[in-house]
């Protein structure tokens, strides 16, 4: 045989060639080899007396153990350092420990063994033969590398029978290659999210670098040197202290390691599912993670030890701990700070005090689902818990100036004199609302508000929408102006007892129903 063993394509490519009745020479050519090559393993394969169709219905696998048991028997000296092998690839993934630094422990037990470059040599050929995908040894805790399956996963709903399908997160530690995987409704960004949290929390444990794929919920602009990170994303890592690396565009070999996990995740969670009917996610998760512990548990090709045993004993020591609090996705918006030195927030329909120094200057606002931020050049300058309520305030009292221009020319008895003037119930109000809100400027400009609605319709007007609004129990100007523009104070509460019922022959009357 050859010194150096060729592919295994090229070696099923030499013997089809052979016997289609091309010529040694021509085949040479062909493939780029030299006649002695070709003829070695036409003769290997005359002496085993192979056929062509035999030959090409093997796999690649079989093909290189046929081969490597024609070899000659190995050497005692090569047999020692075998069996070093997987102590030193557990080795190889803790910090700082190198080839060279194995080499020299290995040396110094055997001074008749290997040199380095032997020794190095022999490593390659091992790992090949026991994990013919991971040539890459990475460190432990250092990276997670995320992705998800081209397949997907579905429920079946229980009243219609309609399908849905769920797409499936995928993500493993690159040292351990311990793995979770997760079916979720979309890739949206808020669940790509939750996803990676969820594997967080099941590692227990934060790695150093978070690896996607160039999805949208995890790269806004994909680029060879610096891709552009989704804002949300990159605050949660933020929140997680780590860092996100995205792998580059079209090159599969970045992610080779979780891209291997997904064929494997196929065989063992796919394959043992598929006969199998779920009518929601949390069933559908729950024989995932129980197929997930079998798979991760089962030891690797050519080892003694599994993907749990190595994550408990190499990786997890080195994944940083986690945060108190899980992240809360956030949103953003932009705003302007009022005059009553507020920002309305849109998506609640709320009000939220900032400082009254930056009345009129643009600013965003960060929100989650428990807290307001809002900031101006990257400096904040409030912060609030969120409220809900519509047209509520959320103040402040040192966000309020102390000597304004509104609050010194109007107070609470001007605004009650006013009142006064136009009627009782008038005045019964703006005494409820001066009661009701928590800072005078707020009370001030309702009450400006409903007490300017007299120019337009008139003292008698308004006192009867007060009246009613009073009635309501509802206390601001959005509610007087409303009972204005639909006319309700004009209805008579007694109206039903005025109505006279004209005497016609036509009108049956009441008697008729008796």
């Amino acid at each position: 045989m050859a010194n150096t063993q060729i592919e295994m394509r090229k070696v099923k490519r030499i013997y089809k060639l052979y016997s289609s009745g091309v010529s040694k020479r021509q085949i040479s050519k062909q493939l780029g080899l030299s006649r002695n090559t070709v003829t070695k393993y036409i003769d290997f394969f005359k002496r085993y007396r192979l056929t062509s169709y035999e030959v090409s219905e093997m796999t690649l696998e079989e093909l290189h153990k046929l081969f490597k048991s024609n070899r000659k028997a190995k050497s005692q000296q090569l047999l020692t350092l075998e069996r070093y092998f997987p102590y030193f690839d557990k080795e190889l993934r803790k910090t700082g420990v190198t080839k060279q630094l194995l080499w020299q422990e290995y040396y110094d037990k055997h001074p008749d063994g290997f040199k380095l470059s032997q020794f190095r040599y022999w490593y390659r050929e091992w790992c090949k033969e026991v994990s013919p995908v991971m040539h890459f040894t990475h460190k432990a805790g250092d990276k997670l590398f995320i992705d998800y399956t081209g397949k997907k996963l579905h429920i079946v709903d229980k009243h219609t029978g309609e399908i849905q399908d769920l797409e499936v997160f995928v993500c493993v530690l690159g040292s351990s290659q311990y793995t979770y995987v997760e079916a979720r409704e979309s890739q949206r960004k808020e669940d790509f999210i939750t996803c990676v949290e969820n594997a967080l929390w099941f590692y227990g444990g934060v790695p150093q670098a978070l690896v996607p794929d160039n999805l949208r919920a995890a790269v806004t602009k994909s680029s060879r040197y610096e891709p552009k990170v989704n804002e949300t994303f990159a605050d949660f890592a933020e929140h997680y202290e780590t860092a996100v690396l995205p792998t580059r565009a079209y090159k599969p070999r970045d992610k080779a390691i979780v891209e291997n996990a997904v064929r494997i995740i196929y065989t063992r969670v796919f394959a043992p599912l598929r006969n199998q009917t779920f009518h929601n996610q949390k069933d559908l998760n729950k024989a995932v993670l129980k197929l997930l512990e079998t798979h991760n548990n089962m030891s690797f090709r050519g080892r003694e030890y599994s993907r749990y045993s190595l994550f408990k004993e190499i990786e997890s020591i080195e994944l940083k701990p986690l945060p108190v609090k899980r992240y809360e996705i956030k949103s953003y918006a932009k705003a302007t700070v009022h005059k009553n030195s507020h920002i309305y927030l849109s998506k609640d329909k709320h009000y939220y005090s900032v400082p009254y120094q930056h009345l009129g200057k643009h600013v965003k606002v960060i929100f989650s689902n428990s807290l307001v931020e809002i900031f101006h050049k990257q400096e904040r300058l409030a912060a609030h818990a969120r409220e809900k309520k519509k047209y509520g305030y959320t103040t402040v009292k040192e966000h309020m100036p102390s000597h304004h221009q509104f609050i010194s020319e109007w107070n609470s008895e001007k605004f009650i004199a006013w009142a006064a003037n136009i009627g009782s119930h008038c005045k019964e109000y703006i005494m409820a609302i001066l009661d009701k809100k928590q800072h005078p400027e707020q009370s001030y400009k309702s009450c400006l508000g409903i007490l300017h609605l007299a120019k337009k319709v008139g003292n008698e007007r308004l006192n009867n929408a007060c009246k009613r609004a009073l009635g309501y129990q509802a206390y601001n100007y959005n509610m007087i102006n409303r009972i204005l523009k639909k006319g309700w104070d004009k209805l008579d509460e007694n109206l039903e007892e005025q109505i006279e019922i004209p005497d016609h022959h036509n009108i049956r009357g009441g008697n008729y129903y008796k």
